[in-house]
């Protein structure tokens, strides 16, 4: 996917709307992780127990991008911002945005840019948009929600791409509150930007800003940081996009991300872990991850996406520093536990209780 850039400015809300938002967003974690004197494996933001749900529609939102409703039945209420693992037929798990209604919990609505293995996919997207086809019964996992919608004066929203998806039920909560609110919307053309037409139709709420790359090429960014203090700003999209809003931001300040990917699993220097209560001590390589090293001594250990999204790998950590790379814990659950699919030790010890 290219790289996008991208700016935004709204002004404050009135009191009555900030009361209005506030009584329907919330800015604590809508699915907590449990504590440490729990057992940890197989938890994470929301339910890791798979549901069955079946395919009973699919549409094409934009060029390359393939929308699925999912239906099923006690499917469990979510907030904008949330996702559902899906286990495709293969066995792979991928984790797609909901982008459908909040209040339609007959259905759950995902939406997939088809992505070519030597451009970064690794293949899901491809068995999503040919294997997913109306009537195939699949499982899923959740909803979670890393990138919450909070309370908040003012909302910039910035999406590239099927970025949207996340930021779509936003901006219709936020219109429907009645707030400010403001969309920069990239891509590399408007016909493969995914809902277009109804973000252009929500209302006079907020306001719109398209930026097609063969159009109108890349926007200036300065304009970020003269954010009023309380704008809340969301960005979804590729590596380039939020590196590059996240660099024009005043300083101190941050953007809420929610990424594609994760950081890479390997890297860096060779190290040891000691796993406690079975009493032996590893050598994880620099090319190898922690989970795949663990997994040697332990092959029944839990894991699921290897993508530091979903939480089911979390361990608890007794001793040594953590190079936390995984895209789900807050600082709170980083303190004393890890996600051993993507994280590494930042030294040359680590001491994990297994």
């Amino acid at each position: 996917m290219p790289r996008f850039t991208t700016v935004a400015l709204v002004a404050g809300a009135a009191l009555l709307v900030r009361r209005a938002v506030r009584s329907r967003m919330s800015t604590a974690p809508l699915w907590p992780m449990p504590a440490l004197d729990t057992p940890i494996s197989g938890y994470g933001r929301g339910s890791t127990v798979p549901r069955k749900v079946r395919v009973a529609g699919r549409a094409a939102p934009a060029e390359g991008v393939v929308e699925l409703r999912l239906e099923g039945e006690g499917l469990p209420a979510w907030q904008p911002g949330a996702h559902v693992d899906l286990v495709l037929p293969s066995g792979l798990v991928r984790q797609y945005s909901l982008c459908g209604d909040p209040a339609d919990l007959s259905a759950y609505t995902v939406a997939t840019r088809l992505i070519e293995e030597p451009q970064g996919g690794r293949g899901g997207s491809r068995e999503v948009h040919e294997q997913l086809r109306e009537g195939v019964e699949i499982e899923i996992r959740g909803p979670r929600n890393r990138f919450p919608l909070v309370d908040s004066p003012a909302y910039v929203f910035v999406a590239g791409g099927i970025g949207i998806t996340p930021v779509l039920p936003m901006l219709r909560a936020a219109e429907a509150a009645g707030a400010d609110w403001r969309l920069v919307y990239c891509g590399r053309s408007r016909a493969t930007m995914p809902y277009l037409k109804e973000i252009e139709a929500l209302g006079a709420g907020g306001h719109l800003t398209v930026v097609a790359e063969d159009e109108s090429g890349f926007p200036d960014l300065r304009f970020l940081a003269d954010l009023p203090d309380g704008t809340a700003v969301y960005c979804c999209g590729p590596d380039g996009l939020m590196d590059a809003v996240a660099a024009a931001m005043p300083e101190g300040r941050a953007p809420r991300l929610e990424r594609f990917t994760a950081a890479a699993t390997t890297g860096g220097t060779a190290f040891e872990v000691e796993l406690r209560r079975t009493g032996r001590t590893l050598t994880v390589a620099a090319d190898q991850s922690l989970l795949s090293a663990v997994r040697e001594e332990l092959p029944g250990i839990t894991y699921s996406c290897r993508q530091g999204f979903c939480g089911t790998c979390r361990q608890r950590v007794l001793e040594g520093e953590v190079d936390h790379r995984d895209e789900l814990l807050t600082d709170e659950e980083r303190d004393g536990s890890m996600l051993i699919c993507v994280s590494r030790c930042a030294g040359k010890r680590l001491v994990l209780d297994l």
